[in-house]
């Protein structure tokens, strides 16, 4: 069949790969470029989700966590192991037995990905390890590993894949109208955060709806010697600070918005990241060392509250030869690729 997938970012890429795997004929359009918006405005990770365990999505995590290996297998030159340290502060955050359990099921979780088994870091070498570390109640830290990667050269990657199998890239192209598209044989609306400007179009009541949740990170000008895994004091919120590029990565934020269209990081969450990291480091961060602040929005399918507890899973939805794509994570999007092909196709 003629295929047409609207969106080229990562959930995109991945779909029109899967089909044109199956021999379809496929058209990927983008409004700008490949991986210009969400995909490249990530926190680098490639991860099951440790934090979602504590809301029980732990299907969602068994998926992520095989994932990683799959890109690992398939990009070694783009991404790789990463361990990060969860310090653990006497009468701060989650007590030490509760982010134990955490990791522990986290291991079981990804039994069978190759990854190692977590550990336990006593307070005298974590200080020899991050000296920068606030030490005053300081127990010791937790240790364990997910993966990190570029993700605009891995989904760049991705989109090469793709084109070699046969897969016509149209950029600076937006699609205003699905009857712009009538000459396909099946339609993909694969485009993230607005997704429902395409399902608008179309008739009867959307099975889903998005929640946009605008994530910003902050790139320090410092070297960062080992990923860190924090809780922001007197929240329940984690945050990472992670090596990148030889400076330092810090996020993310979670800010609901009511429009897909993202406006940047602004000042107060600047200050919120700022407040945080310094919470913990020593010596601060001070402004003057921030060299770049980005930000991506996150479709989110609406069903709760808190956008720290809201799943990271994804939907479809069939209308006509039309299959709209709801949510999703960069770490499972081959997982989920696979999955919507189904639908596609019926």
């Amino acid at each position: 069949m003629r295929i047409a997938v609207v969106g080229a970012g990562i959930i995109g890429a991945c779909t029109a790969l899967a089909l044109a795997r199956r021999g379809h004929a496929v058209k990927l359009i983008e409004r700008g470029q490949p991986m210009q918006e969400t995909s490249s405005a990530s926190s680098k990770l490639l991860h099951g989700g440790l934090r979602y365990l504590e809301t029980g999505h732990f299907g969602l995590v068994r998926k992520s966590l095989l994932a990683r290996r799959a890109w690992l297998e398939q990009a070694p030159h783009l991404c790789h192991p990463l361990e990060l340290m969860i310090p653990i502060y006497r009468g701060q955050g989650r007590p030490k037995w509760m982010l134990g359990a955490g990791v522990r099921l986290y291991d079981w979780l990804s039994t069978g990905s190759g990854f190692p088994e977590s550990r336990w870091i006593p307070a005298a070498e974590l200080k020899s390890i991050r000296p920068d570390l606030k030490q005053e109640g300081l127990l010791g830290a937790y240790a364990y590993h997910d993966a990190q990667m570029d993700d605009l050269a891995l989904g760049e990657w991705v989109v090469r894949q793709a084109t070699e199998l046969g897969v016509e890239l149209e950029t600076d192209r937006e699609i205003h109208q699905l009857e712009e598209l009538d000459e396909f044989d099946r339609i993909v609306n694969a485009c993230g955060p607005w997704a429902m400007n395409l399902r608008s179009q179309q008739p009867g009541t959307p099975a889903y709806r998005l929640d946009w949740v605008r994530g910003s990170h902050l790139i320090i000008d410092r070297l960062c010697p080992t990923a860190l895994f924090l809780q922001v004091p007197d929240e329940k919120r984690i945050f990472f600070v992670l090596p990148y590029k030889k400076k330092m990565l810090v996020g993310t934020t979670e800010i609901r918005q009511e429009c897909p269209d993202n406006a940047g990081a602004n000042e107060k969450e600047i200050d919120y990241l700022l407040r945080a990291i310094n919470a913990c480091l020593s010596p601060g961060v001070s402004r003057a060392e921030i060299a770049e602040s980005f930000s991506g929005v996150r479709p989110l399918i609406k069903g709760n509250q808190n956008a720290s507890a809201a799943s990271r899973e994804w939907a479809f939805e069939r209308v006509g030869k039309v299959t709209h794509i709801y949510g999703g994570k960069w770490t499972t999007a081959q997982i989920q690729a696979e999955e919507s092909v189904k639908w596609i196709l019926q």
